[in-house]
């Protein structure tokens, strides 16, 4: 009996699969436990094992489809064997009423389109095409030809008026069909759909400050031989960061909040979502409950939670949950930026490049290091005044480093 190869559940969040490469086409052998597919989940992608060995008798989900979790995407038997019937399930059933009813609607437009007839305006076949070309609205159009049909010549007219340059158009036409076109789907998808809602439904704005982080370049400095070999881990400045935003957090609980169906949620627990950059993407690993974290703890967990996602390690678990995120672009050489909400975190903080500058401090000037941070808050939650204090509250930690240590 040929077996069902299924659409695994990566997650309880997940809600759709997409298988994004198969390795093997209907007719080619398996072997149980080889790799047959690749499969995009959300933000995850994992590899899909063979569930018996035999034949690829039959491939029912394409390359870049979607389909939800326990779907059947494939089967394995003996060749020649034959597959069960497709059954159709409450989806696909609610689907295809939606098709009918689409279907439907079309007629009844198409028939309503018939009864007004008499209303079309009347234009000649040559005069139409070239109208839609330049992208004229004939029906605005006063015809000169036999009972005030619109001919060439008015079209031509028509052009001439609102000047539109030939020229310039089909060379647009030939640059858009040299483009080279790549269907949205998998994590791109997600993040596509994910940073669009977050623009969309929320109240977005972002201020910016420049931190004095001279002490703690020379705090990490001095601690990293210490840290390395007691704790077997490096401190980044990233990790300070982290830290004094948590610090910051449990002074201002109003910025580690969200806001859900007219209500704003201010979260008792911290959950922090570090922004982790992959070749196909961007993934936000949630380090859980860290207000209960020391500075050495926070920066291991911080670690390790990337290392796992750039192995491709991360369960859907671990990505879901966080209540404030942090953006680091420092190692591209940016320094300031306007990071895009996580929905429906109230909060994400924007971290740059550290850079020498010459700064007054009183009559002598001096070099200092600098950090640029930026801030965007939602402004349905909270109001510029208090999204100022959690950030000077980061910037005043940072300057005296040492604080964090106790």
């Amino acid at each position: 009996m040929a077996v069902e190869v299924i659409m695994p559940k990566l997650g309880m969040a997940m809600k759709e699969g997409t298988v994004s490469i198969w390795n093997k086409q209907v007719g080619d052998v398996v072997e149980k436990g080889e790799l047959i597919a690749s499969i995009n989940s959300e933000k995850i992608e994992m590899e899909l094992e063979a569930p018996a060995a035999g034949s690829m008798l039959e491939i029912t989900v394409q390359e870049g489809q979607g389909v939800p979790p326990g779907t059947v995407i494939g089967y394995i038997g003996q060749p020649n064997e034959k597959v069960p019937e497709a059954k159709v399930s409450a989806e696909e059933e609610k689907a295809e009423k939606e098709i009918a009813a689409t279907v439907a609607e079309s007629e009844k437009a198409a028939s309503l389109s018939k009864v007004n007839t008499k209303n079309r305006v009347k234009i000649s076949p040559v005069a139409r095409k070239m109208a839609e070309k330049a992208g004229i609205d004939y029906k605005l159009l006063e015809g000169s030809g036999p009972g005030g049909r619109i001919i060439k010549e008015d079209i031509e007219k028509a052009i001439s008026y609102v000047g539109v340059p030939q020229a310039i158009e089909q060379k647009e036409s030939k640059v858009a069909n040299e483009a080279h076109k790549t269907p949205v789907m998998g994590m791109r998808k997600v993040i596509a759909k994910r940073m669009h809602d977050s623009l969309k439904d929320s109240a977005q704005l972002t201020m910016t400050t420049k931190v004095d982080v001279t002490d703690a370049v020379k705090l990490r400095t001095q601690l990293a031989e210490t840290v390395q070999s007691h704790f077997d881990t490096k401190l980044s400045m990233n990790d300070l960061v982290a830290r004094a935003v948590v610090l910051a957090l449990q002074k201002h609980p109003q910025m580690n909040s969200a806001y859900i169906d007219d209500h704003i949620h201010v979260f008792e627990s911290i959950h922090l979502g570090i922004a982790v950059a992959l070749e196909k993407g961007l993934v936000v690993p949630v380090v859980q409950e860290a207000q209960n974290d020391s500075l050495i703890q926070l920066a291991k967990k911080i670690k390790q939670a990337a290392q796992r996602a750039r192995q491709g390690g991360l369960s859907q678990d671990e990505m879901i949950g966080s209540t404030f995120t942090i953006s680091n672009l420092g190692t591209y050489g940016v320094e300031y930026f306007t990071p895009i909400l996580n929905p429906p975190e109230a909060g994400i903080l924007g971290v740059g490049a550290v850079e020498d500058a010459a700064v007054f401090r009183g009559e002598k000037v001096e070099r200092r290091s600098l950090l640029p941070l930026s801030l965007t808050f939602d402004h349905r939650v909270l109001d510029g005044a208090p999204a100022a204090a959690f950030l000077q509250t980061i910037k005043q930690l940072l300057e005296d480093p040492f604080i964090m240590l106790l």
